[in-house]
């Protein structure tokens, strides 16, 4: 069997990744739902235009008070169907709530993606937030930080050794292996998703290989990292470690004229002309990050395409 191509770097000036995230729910204000033709599309859109990668929200049930409530497609499954239609982009969930599934099988299911992909997998991990979605799926909500401290162990040891013994309070994973193993043997980087708490910071400096933070919690704008970058660099010190090597990543919303409008949505979006987003992608990038997910509404091919001369103006540098 051939090999898959593994993903390959692409020699520009861009000042740092630019990845696409797809919807993650339902487009109840469109009057339209996302389905995999669309996913698709969307998909090949992005590999096509030169974009670096592409996400998918981990939902189940979006419940928003003041809306109706709006499913959302199964993560995992919609990320292995892109895994196999596409063949440079990294692509990952933005981010996998650690508390919908079995924690050793997360692991088994993110190395089977990987595999399929050719090795071009950001596992993305985070707690959840959503209690409303937790209680209509049957999940508890209680002890959130220490269920996902036990299950991030399990994970990341089954991602970056292949086998865990562990037995916690909440999750056990006793004589585990994670074999067939895939394409990269000490696993695929590490991304968590967090906006400042104290516990998880230290974990993620402790462990990850990158931070990500959603727009909500730094204002959208490039000019509200430095106070939570701050943070995570104190808690890398505090436990050791070299902050240049704790890669910082942030999830953007972007509109566009015909935008649907995001429910509960409490920033406002980036706009304007294609040089002023390419200023703020400067801008970010001179405050540390290294690697953006954008939101754009529509969250469409369209939408897509146009952040296509952004992208053009940032690669000219």
């Amino acid at each position: 069997m051939q090999d898959l191509p593994a993903p390959t770097a692409r020699r520009r000036p861009r000042p740092l990744k630019i990845g696409i995230m797809l919807p993650e729910s339902e487009r109840e204000m469109a009057g339209d739902t996302a389905g995999w033709r669309d996913f698709l599309a969307m998909a090949r859109a992005t590999e096509d235009l030169g974009f670096d990668s592409l996400w998918f929200a981990d939902h189940l049930l979006m419940k928003v008070e003041g809306y109706e409530q709006q499913g959302a497609w199964e993560c995992w499954s919609m990320l292995s169907a892109l895994a196999a239609a596409t063949t440079r982009i990294e692509l990952g969930p933005l981010v996998a709530c650690t508390a919908y599934r079995n924690p050793a099988l997360t692991a088994k299911i993110a190395e089977t993606v990987d595999e399929i992909s050719g090795g071009r997998l950001i596992l993305g991990l985070g707690a959840g937030w959503a209690e409303p979605e937790y209680r209509a799926f049957g999940y508890p909500y209680d002890h959130r930080f220490g269920r996902f401290e036990e299950a991030f162990t399990i994970i990341r040891t089954l991602i970056r050794e292949g086998e865990v013994d562990f037995a916690g309070r909440w999750y056990e994973a006793r004589d585990c292996a994670l074999r067939p193993r895939g394409p990269r043997p000490d696993g695929m980087p590490i991304m968590v998703g967090t906006f400042g708490g104290e516990k998880m910071t230290r974990l993620i400096a402790e462990h990850a290989d990158s931070w990500n933070v959603w727009a909500q919690h730094f204002g959208n704008r490039a000019s509200g990292i430095p106070r939570l970058r701050e943070q995570v660099d104190a808690a890398c010190e505090a436990v050791g470690r070299d902050p240049a090597t704790l890669e910082r990543t942030a999830a953007v919303m972007v509109d566009f004229p015909g935008a649907y409008g995001r429910p509960g949505q409490v920033v406002p979006s980036l706009t304007g002309a294609p040089e002023a987003l390419a200023e703020e992608m400067y801008a970010y990038a001179r405050e540390g990050i290294s690697h953006v997910q954008l939101y754009p509404d529509p969250c469409t091919v369209a939408g897509i395409e146009a952040l296509a001369p952004m992208l053009e103006i940032l690669d000219r540098g």
